[in-house]
């Protein structure tokens, strides 16, 4: 499989069943409604495993610009293949996004706060604080680039290593995800915050493209912060 085709698939699945759970969480008639912050960040742990063993052997299942700029950034992927990677990765998230909108069809209608409507598809703080809300996606995705490449010197039996990541994932949504619910990764919000301008949503309210970039470069920066932390240590 091309490369950058791996990587739009992968995000594609990764969106679909992350946003999905958040969908069936918050949205209003779904048999999953109210089940918490727990089953959504373990959903996600699960969306981020399964998306790395779908597309890993073809592209690396980077998945997150933050992650392939962070590996250019310390010399451990072409910056060459930079571009392709997070256009892909954008493009796969919008049309992740896409789909869960279509999924959830009836239940747009029926859940009355636009807010929770954007929350499907993007993320919000907790408490708005332009600072507070920039170094929690800074912190957040310097541990994420820290602990994978950390992950990465370790030995496991094969094929373990896409579900101790999505342990990860797991543990940053529930320590480090209260504040601003821990996007962590600029194409997962942003590519989906698009989908929700454009898609015909009933009652959807505005894209809120004030905080939009808060987790894009938050995510970017915190990633080449971990990563250069990692290089200063090996």
């Amino acid at each position: 499989m091309n490369p950058y085709l791996g990587e739009f698939l992968g995000t594609m699945l990764l969106i679909l069943l992350g946003e999905g759970v958040v969908a069936g969480v918050v949205l209003k008639g779904t048999k999953s409604e109210n089940a918490g912050w727990l089953t959504i960040c373990i959903a996600w742990g699960l969306a981020v495993a399964l998306a790395i063993y779908a597309v890993g052997e073809f592209s690396g299942a980077h998945l997150n610009p933050a992650i392939t700029i962070a590996l250019a950034g310390i010399g451990e992927f072409e910056w060459s293949r930079v571009a392709g990677y997070c256009l892909a990765q954008m493009g796969g998230a919008f049309a992740g996004a896409v789909v869960v909108w279509f999924f959830y069809l009836p239940h747009w209608k029926t859940t009355p706060d636009a807010s929770t409507k954007l929350a499907v598809f993007s993320t919000a703080p907790a408490i708005r604080h332009t600072l507070a809300n920039l170094l929690s996606e800074v912190i957040a995705t310097a541990i994420l680039v820290f602990a994978i490449l950390f992950i990465g010197l370790n030995e496991f039996t094969q094929g373990l290593k896409p579900l101790v990541v999505g342990l990860l994932i797991v543990s940053i949504g529930l320590s480090l995800g209260g504040t601003t619910g821990f996007a962590i990764n600029p194409a997962r919000d942003l590519g989906p915050r698009i989908a929700h301008a454009i898609l015909p949503i009933f009652g959807k309210g505005s894209s809120d493209w004030g905080y939009a970039w808060i987790p894009v470069v938050g995510p970017i920066a915190g990633g080449l912060l971990g990563a250069l932390l990692y290089k200063s240590i090996f």
